[in-house]
């Protein structure tokens, strides 16, 4: 369910400079953060790997942000994809907005037919979703209780997960 006022929709060009500057305020005050979300989106945008890139607006203004991509998993599982980042304006959050954002984009990942996603993201949060723990799928260097699997047919893959290069970005 959408929050009121608020539309769901496609990024645009237009919308590029607001979704760096949300994403940059969404995470400032972040400890865990290393502060380089709005160029890891930039990165994966000029990677042409934004599978899926959704905005929530409210009266015009772009409050919130969510980004799909690609992963490899080491077993040659194909069409699993990553969440994330996914923000939303500080004065914002808690309003349902994130959530908004992220069924949708779920929504249109079964869309394309594909086989599920995997994130590294707060416990209580994302197993709402669905999401969860999965014994032999992991992302290296990340404790096991952060990184979470949903399948969309049932079938969860194994081995390391790879996000695509651009989650290294720095600038």
């Amino acid at each position: 369910m959408t929050p009121d006022n608020i539309i769901i929709r496609n990024e645009t060009e237009a919308d590029i400079t607001a979704i760096a500057a949300l994403t940059e305020a969404a995470f400032a005050s972040l400890e865990i953060s290393n502060h380089t979300e709005q160029f890891i989106i930039a990165a994966l945008r000029a990677a042409k790997v934004l599978t899926i890139s959704l905005v929530a607006e409210a009266d015009g203004i772009v409050v919130g942000h969510v980004a799909f991509s690609p992963v490899r998993i080491a077993d040659g599982a194909a069409g699993w994809f990553g969440l994330g980042p996914v923000a939303v304006l500080p004065e914002r959050q808690r309003q349902g907005i994130g959530t908004a954002l992220i069924h949708e984009g779920l929504a249109r990942l079964r869309a394309l037919h594909a086989k599920g996603c995997c994130l590294v993201g707060h416990p209580a949060y994302y197993t709402r979703f669905g999401f969860r723990n999965v014994s032999g799928l992991f992302h290296a260097g990340v404790p096991p209780e952060v990184f979470f699997a949903l399948s969309f047919d049932g079938c969860l893959p194994q081995g390391e997960v790879s996000f695509h290069e651009a989650f290294h970005a720095a600038a």
